[in-house]
């Protein structure tokens, strides 16, 4: 990437904010309607409308939130037909309450770009979290449809989609699994506003208004028999623009971005012999997996689908017709059906490749084709059941549609946990209270970590509505390459306990490595009260594994520091930014005095707070050094004891 024009601008974010950074360059108008887990593009959108942004080609943004997402998507329709570049922002079953107009936006040729948060539909249950149905629920309504991997791609996809759209008079979805990558904070380069206006161009050159009254156009018209059929046919020419521009706009990118793209991107698959096939953020776990495996001697390999529409048949038959077997891994279930969709559409493509169907290579045999689901509504796909899927692939077992990480007759058991952490790394577990500010503060050290270091970060949140006020967790791993594995941590070499009733409700000693390091809230000030305030059970635990013990009242920390009473539940994070500092093993790998810290944590806390002026600047830096310093660390004499023995 050292030699292309435009590599991109480092950061750390998530893909809702990939999202929002190009859509609010490039397009000239957000409509949303606010649904869990796409809410924070059209916030986000929101807020440049309201801060008086313009996009690159100094139009003035706008915003609408109508009456629902129905009405959204009508919206979004009337502003591309009078010739707007506009996008939306929606997820599940907004998505699918969205299908009526989806046709009739495609219908129309209008090139708008939907953001979809990816969440599982409401069927036995509500659900929030990350599943593939909504997708696949509006697959038939002629849209592109691109999956993301991750907040990169998002941002990539964004620009790319709008390239193909407008080239091609087709309207394009760029979906993320929602939670999994519109809330999950990682490292990413974003576009470059001169590659944005580039490589998409000025709207008011390339898109038509329809509405415009000296040359109107007739559209939405009443078609009987006579009539329909032709129309709907002669879409056909319409689509058959689609696979070029989309091919274009990947190479394009790619020359002057260096990043690449295709619709099916292969990884480690040319001697494979048995391969994991998917879309979206699972793909990224399944790549650390492959590599551990080839380090094992497995010839394995994946294919990551980017383009489920166009779907690229011809070139998914010629990346796996090698294979004794692969496995396609979906996060939806229809039993109902012959296979779940992104099977079928496989084995649709192997069956036209070995009829000798036009454009497909000839086949002369079939690899043996296994499909599972997984990950639905947000369940764990951990490295250890993508490496028991390989194993099932190896054995040749007869069952070819499985499950995963549940308990069910269809399951495929992971025996072991499968280890594929990235080089360098340190990982967090937190425990708190929904509502308490613990996801931001997760994000805030994470992004700090990744200025202060230049280290790869991952921030995963565990969230949920239904938590505010309820036992919550937050993950977090730094390390010295990308982290790919999005996961829950089981195993860690920190817990941060702003919950102390977490003691009592679970062991979140589990996973945390010995010698690890274990912080609790706590409004004591003596090591040996701190110690005493440690249930019996635990204070066991902690003994024998030689984990070392620090405590911190960030809460007191937070309501003395901040000069304004509406900031102190943020500040309880700052605090505990101060904390992981201390604790943490950075500051002593790179040998950092204080003073040298101090100076890059201020540049940093300068970048993200100094609009809201020198107290807010000067308020976090204190809530960070007090939190560094003022941490209390309970001596080995004093874990080696029980209560009673210290007087406590």
């Amino acid at each position: 990437m050292e030699n292309v024009k435009y590599p991109g601008i480092p950061t750390t974010g998530d893909g809702s904010e990939a999202a929002v950074w190009v859509e609010t360059h490039i397009s000239q108008a957000g409509i949303a309607y606010p649904i869990t887990p796409a809410t924070n593009m059209g916030y986000g959108y929101q807020v440049a409308v309201a801060n008086g942004r313009t996009n690159l080609w100094g139009d003035e943004l706008g915003f609408l939130e109508p009456e629902s997402e129905h009405s959204a998507g009508s919206a979004a329709e009337g502003f591309a037909l009078a010739g707007g570049r506009v996008a939306s922002f929606t997820a599940s079953q907004g998505l699918v309450l969205q299908k009526e107009v989806l046709h009739v936006i495609s219908g129309k040729r209008l090139p708008a770009v939907f953001h979809i948060g990816a969440r599982a539909l409401t069927s036995q249950a509500l659900n929030i979290h990350a599943g593939h149905d909504d997708v696949y629920a509006v697959a038939d309504t002629g849209w592109g449809i691109l999956f993301a991997a991750n907040a990169q791609e998002v941002a990539d996809l964004a620009l790319i989609a709008r390239r193909a759209a407008e080239d091609s008079h087709t309207p394009f979805m760029v979906v993320q699994d929602g939670f999994l990558n519109t809330h999950t904070v990682e490292n990413f380069n974003l576009p470059e506003p001169e590659l944005m206006k580039q490589f998409v161009g000025d709207p008011k050159a390339k898109l038509h208004n329809y509405f415009d009254p000296d040359n109107p156009v007739l559209t939405g018209a009443v078609e009987n028999q006579d009539a329909y059929m032709k129309g709907r046919i002669a879409q056909r020419a319409f689509y058959m623009q689609v696979v070029p521009a989309l091919e274009n706009a990947f190479r394009e990118f790619e020359a002057l971005t260096g990043r690449h793209y295709d619709f099916a991107v292969p990884y480690r698959l040319e001697d494979a012999e048995y391969a994991i096939v998917g879309m979206g953020t699972m793909m990224m776990t399944a790549e650390a997996v492959v590599d551990a495996l080839r380090e094992q001697g497995m010839k394995v390999g994946l294919l990551k689908v980017t383009s489920f529409r166009p779907f690229p048949g011809a070139r998914v038959v010629e990346l796996l017709q090698h294979l004794k077997g692969f496995a396609v891994l979906e996060r939806t279930d229809e039993p109902l059906a012959a296979a779940n969709p992104l099977t079928r559409e496989i084995k649709t493509a192997f069956a036209d490749a070995w009829d000798g169907y036009p454009g497909f290579p000839k086949i002369e045999r079939l690899p043996k084709i296994y499909s599972g689901a997984a990950g639905l509504g947000g369940r764990d796909i951990r490295p250890a059941d993508l490496k028991t899927v390989f194993e099932h692939l190896a054995a040749e077992d007869p069952r070819r549609f499985f499950v995963l990480n549940i308990k069910h007759p269809l399951a495929l058991e992971a025996r072991e946990v499968f280890d594929v952490t990235a080089k360098g790394t340190f990982r967090m577990r937190g425990y708190s209270v929904g509502g308490f500010g613990s996801v931001t503060t997760n994000k805030v050290i994470a992004s700090t970590t990744a200025d202060l270091f230049g280290l790869y970060v991952q921030a995963f949140p565990k969230y949920g509505s239904e938590k505010k006020g309820l036992p919550t967790n937050y993950y977090l791993t730094v390390a010295e390459e990308p982290v790919r594995v999005r996961s829950e941590l089981r195993d860690v070499e920190m817990i941060a306990i702003n919950d102390p009733n977490a003691l009592h409700y679970t062991n979140p000693f589990a996973g945390l490595a010995k010698g690890g390091v274990v912080w609790l809230q706590s409004s004591e000030t003596d090591p040996r009260d701190v110690w005493a305030q440690v249930p019996a059970w635990a204070r066991k635990v902690i003994r024998e594994n030689g984990y070392r013990l620090y405590a911190i009242d960030t809460v007191a920390i937070a309501r003395d520091v901040s000069s304004r009473p509406d900031l102190v539940m943020r500040m309880q994070g700052i605090v505990l930014l101060g904390v992981y500092l201390r604790v943490a093993p950075f500051v002593e790998r790179l040998s950092l005095s204080e003073d040298q810290l101090w100076e890059r944590v201020e540049k940093i806390i300068r970048k993200y707070f100094g609009k809201r002026g020198e107290q807010v600047v000067k308020d976090n830096m204190t809530a960070i050094q007090r939190g560094y310093r003022e941490i209390i660390a309970v001596p080995a004499e004093v874990i080696a004891t029980e209560p009673e023995e210290v007087g406590a």
